[in-house]
């Protein structure tokens, strides 16, 4: 999944354009979301799956309406945040089942949390348990969380992992982070993976290295 955070359509655009049948998943997160709205969305989920990144946390009235506009908007993803609690999740679960191709996660902890590690893991799996058991398809987590998560989850639970970065990568204003063999070495299902991707030199070249490790070559 690459992490679409540009600063208005027309970037946005090209940047799909230019990274064509390469990637399947492009994530729309609030900065792009909050500059060119539902119609970009639109135009990306014309040729790409789509996951909508807004981490909805809020009442759960709210928040059930806000999932049922982005189900209506035809993403194939979208995530809400665990912190809002159990009655929360179960009225965005209800919301999303009208939607049955959308896969509806909840946020964890955020990748640049720095917290223990050990405290992180509680608390993910914590989450991660209480977003299963009102019914949602997985969670975001880390990758240093994914192990722990599917053991407590089941391996049909679905891991999205940000915070991916090559070896000696800068890791700017992340915390806990892992290299693409290493996400698929703890079982990731999905890897996020942004700035390494859209500011690079080559988009496309960049794209086809992380391709590369996550296939083992």
């Amino acid at each position: 999944m690459v992490a679409l955070d540009l600063p208005d359509a027309s970037a946005a655009l090209a940047m799909r354009d230019l990274l064509g049948d390469r990637v399947g998943w492009f994530k729309i997160g609030l900065r792009l979301f909050v500059s060119a709205g539902p119609d970009l969305l639109r135009r990306i989920g014309a040729t790409h799956r789509v996951f909508l990144d807004l981490k909805f946390h809020d009442i759960p009235n709210t928040v059930a309406q806000a999932v049922e506009s982005a189900g209506n908007l035809g993403v194939s993803m979208v995530n809400v945040h665990a912190a809002g609690g159990a009655s929360m999740l179960a009225a965005a679960k209800e919301a999303s089942s009208q939607f049955p191709a959308m896969k509806l996660i909840a946020v964890t902890i955020l990748t640049s949390d720095a917290m223990d590690q050990a405290a992180a893991r509680e608390l993910a799996v914590a989450r991660a348990e209480m977003g299963r058991v009102a019914g949602l398809d997985g969670v975001v987590c880390s990758v240093h969380e994914v192990a722990a998560i599917h053991a407590a989850c089941g391996a049909d639970f679905l891991t999205v992992t940000p915070g991916i970065r090559l070896l000696g990568q800068d890791v700017q204003d992340q915390q806990r982070v892992a290299d693409p063999a290493g996400a698929i070495a703890q079982g990731a299902d999905y890897l996020v993976v942004g700035r390494p991707i859209i500011q690079a030199e080559n988009p496309a070249a960049m794209a086809g290295v992380i391709l590369q490790q996550m296939r083992g070559l």
